[in-house]
C-alpha cells in the first residue's frame, strides 16, 4: 500500500489524536477546590516468612499502601499487630494483605511463633 492510498483525519494525526489524548491525560489527574494534582499511586510492599522470621523485620510505607506477606515455610504464620490487624492462619505457600489506611508504628508478631517479630511504619 502506498502512502498516496492512507485515509488521513482532517487536520492530520495531531488533530485526530489531541482529543484521545485530552481524555488520557485528564484521567490521571484529579481536580480538588479549582487546583489540579497528580493523581497519587499506591505501592505494594511484601513481607516475606521464612526460616520462621520476617523480611524485612521493619517496612515503611505511605497510607494507602498495600502490604503483603508471603508464607514461604512449609507451615502457618500470622501477621498480627493487635488492635490494628491480623492475617488469622496463612498457610504455607500462601499470602494475606493489609492496606494501611492509618499513620502510626505498628509492631506485629506471628502468634504461632512468638519470636517471630516486625514492625510497620506507616506514614
Amino acid at each position: 500500500m502506498s502512502m498516496r492510498n492512507v485515509v488521513r483525519p482532517p487536520g492530520g494525526f495531531r488533530r485526530a489524536l489531541a482529543p484521545a489524548l485530552a481524555v488520557v491525560c485528564a484521567a490521571g489527574l484529579s481536580s480538588i477546590g479549582g487546583h489540579v494534582y497528580a493523581a497519587e499511586y499506591s505501592m505494594v510492599h511484601t513481607v516475606v516468612m521464612q526460616a520462621t522470621s520476617y523480611a524485612p523485620v521493619s517496612l515503611t510505607v505511605k497510607r494507602g499502601d498495600t502490604v503483603v506477606w508471603v508464607n514461604k515455610d512449609p507451615f502457618p504464620h500470622t501477621a498480627t499487630a493487635r488492635g490494628t490487624f491480623d492475617s488469622k492462619s496463612i498457610a504455607a505457600a500462601s499470602s494475606w494483605k493489609y492496606k494501611a489506611r492509618k499513620a502510626g508504628e505498628y509492631p506485629f508478631i506471628c502468634t504461632f511463633h512468638p519470636n517471630m517479630k516486625g514492625t510497620l511504619r506507616v506514614e
